[in-house]
């Protein structure tokens, strides 16, 4: 195969999407949610991986948790890979991590990325998917319950588990 037909073959495959997230929370168990501006719902800080300059999911995660809260701090396990199906976009593949609990010098030090969010807060984990919408509700709750029961990372299909 010549370089030219291992460029179109590269070009012709179909395409995916990643995102990379980091699930913290207070000393109560609280989940930490922020607010974006450029939609509905909220998030937990993360976003997309940018794989063209390298970065893997959890460098990702790390830094998109300094951009938007304004923490850098190291991230524990992977607690969540999920595969989402979209309607007007290609899959996603959503990489969940353990961003730890934060103290109260920590959670008063959040400065929020003026351009993407409007708040935070933090959230009991029963009442997740009240605010995160359809699957980012599910994988989050999934995610919540690998870092209580301290099993491995969970496959998800559209923030459920395969059956």
């Amino acid at each position: 195969m010549t370089t030219t037909d291992y460029a179109t073959y590269i070009a012709s495959l179909p395409r995916v999407l990643a995102g990379a997230a980091a699930l913290f929370r207070d000393a109560e168990g609280r989940v930490l949610l922020v607010e974006p501006n450029y939609r509905e719902g909220w998030a937990l800080p993360g976003g997309t991986i940018e794989s063209d300059q390298g970065e893997s999911p959890r460098t990702a995660a790390r830094r998109e948790s300094a951009e938007e809260i304004g923490l850098d701090v190291p991230l524990g396990r992977l607690l969540a890979v999920d595969w989402v199906l979209g309607t007007g976009r290609p899959p996603l593949v959503a990489y969940v991590f353990d961003g730890g609990e934060l103290d109260a010098a920590q959670l008063g030090s959040i400065v929020l990325q003026q351009e993407e969010l409007i708040s935070w807060k933090l959230v009991e984990p029963a009442e997740l998917t009240s605010y995160l919408p359809g699957s980012l509700g599910l994988r989050i709750q999934e995610a919540h319950r690998v870092l209580e029961s301290g099993e491995g990372a969970v496959e998800l299909e559209n923030g459920r588990r395969p059956a």
